[in-house]
């Protein structure tokens, strides 16, 4: 990440504070960093997702959200954090403007100016962080509305690590974590689905291509195979996932680091970078999904697509490399020699 700096432009606007500490500010105000022309530009988008496992930032992925922002206003939004990815996109693309937006409470994505900012941008930008905040802080507040809102009007879309987490129909949202504690990690998912940290949310995004959808970020470097397993059998567990209506099975996207899953409205998607992508697909509902027991799910169909290749979401498949896993009594098992996961 490109160390942050003050910003270039301050726009006379309520609650703006032009800052780069390292923390969102005490309180409700939002930030608005930005960077470039003061005045936005009516442009048109194409739409996309670039879907960003972690780690270290991917210019490709970048500039492929660039391209399709058509030389207009690019917004970062995030919960707490610096102006960082100001200079980053602006040294990366030709754009009218680079801005972040830092909405650090429910208070602050109620203010007007903040779902002005999103209406405004021709492409938007979720940065990683805690995915927990952007549920508690911004899910039924017009950060929401504006974010659907510029989704249907075809405005190009990305999310790294938590923001990733996000953009999928379905979502692992963090919510039973604490703010210092280990993110949940396979081996305490698959010995309890149901643990209170299996905190998993419906309909916060409404990407059309991305329905029926849930994501995972950082995957193999983190060891979350395991977990995405557990969230497919909690999303397509008998009787249907609470407040959802889906066709068919939950499917899962699980995303390196130094990865990304760039996504046509088509549902073509193209994985770049230097590490792979995995998407996963239920053959059945889980044998054994109940509290304080360990799953049992079988029969995971897994795609591995490697970086230049191409996987299509319409009908699940690809160049990959396949194979399958099942879960029993709480471990691993795989197809391939020597039982290897990933």
């Amino acid at each position: 990440m490109i160390r942050s700096r003050l910003c270039a432009v301050i726009l006379a606007v309520p609650g703006l504070v032009c800052a780069s500490s390292a923390q969102a500010p005490v309180g409700t105000a939002y930030r608005y960093l930005r960077v470039g022309n003061t005045a936005d530009v009516s442009v048109k988008p194409r739409a996309g997702y670039a879907l960003m496992g972690g780690g270290k930032d991917l210019d490709e992925a970048f500039k492929w959200l660039c391209n399709r922002a058509n030389g207009g206003d690019f917004l970062v939004i995030r919960a707490t954090g610096t102006d960082a990815y100001n200079p980053y996109v602006q040294g990366l693309c030709k754009l009218n403007s680079v801005a972040t937006l830092i909405i650090p409470t429910k208070q602050a994505a109620e203010d007007p100016f903040v779902a002005r900012a999103i209406a405004h941008a021709s492409a938007l930008f979720i940065a990683g962080g805690d995915q927990a905040n952007y549920i508690n802080f911004w899910m039924g507040t017009p950060v929401q509305a504006a974010l659907n809102d510029a989704i249907r009007r075809g405005v190009p879309i990305g999310g790294t690590s938590a923001g990733l987490a996000v953009l999928g129909e379905f979502a692992y949202t963090a919510q039973g974590d604490t703010p210092d504690g280990p993110d949940l990690d396979s081996k305490t998912a698959l010995a309890d689905p149901y643990s209170l940290r299996v905190a998993l949310v419906h309909g916060f995004l409404d990407i059309p291509v991305l329905r029926n959808l849930v994501t995972d970020s950082h995957f193999a470097k983190r060891d979350r195979m395991g977990r995405l397993l557990v969230f497919l059998a909690r999303l397509n567990e008998p009787g249907g996932y609470p407040g959802a209506v889906t066709l068919g099975f939950v499917r899962g996207i699980g995303v390196d680091e130094g990865a990304a899953v760039l996504v046509g409205t088509n549902g073509k998607a193209t994985v770049v970078g230097h590490a792979n992508a995995y998407f996963l697909q239920p053959s059945g509902p889980p044998s054994e999904l109940r509290p304080h027991t360990p799953l049992s799910f079988t029969k995971i169909d897994v795609q591995r697509v490697a970086p230049g290749q191409e996987f299509s979401l319409s009908n699940w498949l690809g160049k990959s490399e396949r194979y399958t896993l099942s879960a029993d009594a709480g471990v691993l098992h795989s197809t391939q020699p020597n039982n290897v996961i990933y």
